[in-house]
């Protein structure tokens, strides 16, 4: 994990996450950039809460191990903020790491907690920002609540896809462990459903059929 001293491009950014675009000047200029190697990890559960964390580009997760040894992803992010719930706490409940090399923003605890006292319009926009990640975590419990592997994906691709369609935008190793499955058994489940007519897989598209 090195510092990165290219300027950040919050243009860009305030595209990717528009509450990006309200934060104060004070806590942009706070914020500190980062580039990590594959499998770094950010902080451990347990650890004090110093930074809240933004991904530019890459991938950050939250993970927890699960009973069969495995890892659940709690959280992922290609692109947002990631661990915002523990904005108010003081240890991390769980692992982020990044899985390939990626390029994250660091904002200090304080100076942000302080931004959002301070700034009612940013404020505002954090609290949208934590309810629409509220609705994303509530669907990853009620997945993972369910019992049978098909479930868990046909679940995926309702929630996380457009009429049934969803390009998957990552490895399927990395997709298992997000719904919380060895990838041996997420490629069993995957063959029983196209050999039963009810998924149909195109390179990395998948699509729910009736």
């Amino acid at each position: 994990m090195s510092k990165d001293k290219r300027p950040p491009d919050w243009s860009a950014l305030v595209g990717m996450q528009p509450s990006v675009g309200l934060m104060p000047t004070s806590l942009r200029e706070a914020a500190t950039r980062i580039r990590t190697d594959s499998h770094a990890t950010l902080f451990r559960s347990g650890d004090p809460v110093c930074h809240v964390y933004l991904v530019i580009d890459g991938e950050a997760r939250l993970i927890r191990l699960a009973r069969h040894g495995g890892e659940v992803i709690l959280q992922r992010s290609r692109g947002g903020f990631i661990a915002e719930a523990s904005l108010d706490s003081k240890a991390y409940h769980c692992d982020a790491v990044t899985p390939e090399p990626s390029t994250l923003l660091l904002f200090p605890v304080v100076a942000f907690r302080t931004a959002l006292e301070d700034d009612r319009a940013f404020c505002k926009a954090w609290q949208s920002q934590l309810a629409k990640e509220v609705r994303k975590l509530r669907a990853q419990c009620e997945r993972l609540s369910l019992h049978s592997a098909a479930d868990r994906i046909t679940h995926y691709i309702e929630s996380e896809g457009d009429d049934g369609v969803v390009t998957l935008r990552q490895s399927r190793k990395s997709w298992a462990a997000e719904l919380g499955l060895t990838h041996e058994a997420l490629y069993r489940a995957l063959r029983r459903m196209q050999d039963d007519g009810t998924l149909s897989i195109e390179g990395t598209r998948f699509t729910r059929k009736a």
